[in-house]
């Protein structure tokens, strides 16, 4: 049986008050967020995370972290920088070194010397298919895609090496040369003199 405060809290949530209160909480963020919810789940919620997880659709391990913080005055630090997916250079420290050991002997420089790319003949599926044949590495070699984007980083452009273009057969004639022919005089149709 809940006691009269409890029944007196949930009846004054109408689902008016109940979306303004989730709205409210949606334009907080991290623990300005949990304190609201944890002062929410206090005066409507009897202090109950679970309940709050049912009335407010909120995250209970929030909430129940914001009571905490509320309870103790201790505040949480938010991790944000610790989510997601790390590198494959921060797990496998070791891989760099063997992408240049690998591409460095096919690289070549740019003929002209207008970009800083070393051009290289090798792909990306075969320094990845290499990276695989290194004990060390097998388990840590990313896929493809993320192995030419590592190239690409460190300065290898993945394209074909033009060692030398070969030069054209005949030279392309001038009035000047002996093998050109004599201009042809043009000839005037009658009509117009």
């Amino acid at each position: 049986m809940a006691s009269l405060k409890e029944e007196t809290a949930m009846a004054a949530l109408t689902e008016d008050v109940i979306q303004t209160i989730q709205s409210a909480a949606k334009l907080l963020t991290g623990h300005k967020r949990r304190r609201f919810q944890a002062e929410t789940a206090l005066k409507y919620c009897n202090g109950s995370a679970r309940q709050a997880e049912l009335v407010f659709g909120w995250g209970r391990d929030a909430v129940h972290t914001g009571l905490n913080e509320l309870r103790t005055g201790i505040r949480c630090l938010d991790a944000y920088e610790l989510r997601g997916r790390k590198k494959s250079e921060e797990l496998c420290p070791k891989l760099i070194d063997h992408i240049h050991r690998l591409v460095e002997p096919q690289a070549q420089a740019d003929p002209k010397f207008q970009t800083p790319f070393a051009f290289t003949r090798i792909t990306a599926k075969a320094v990845r298919n290499a990276l695989q044949a290194v004990p060390d590495l097998k388990d840590s070699v990313p896929s493809r895609k993320p192995v030419g984007e590592r190239l690409t980083r460190n300065g290898y452009r993945l394209r074909r090496v033009l060692k030398t273009r070969p030069e054209k057969k005949f030279p392309k004639p001038t009035r000047s040369s002996k093998t050109s022919k004599p201009p042809v005089p043009r000839r005037w149709p009658t009509w117009t003199r």
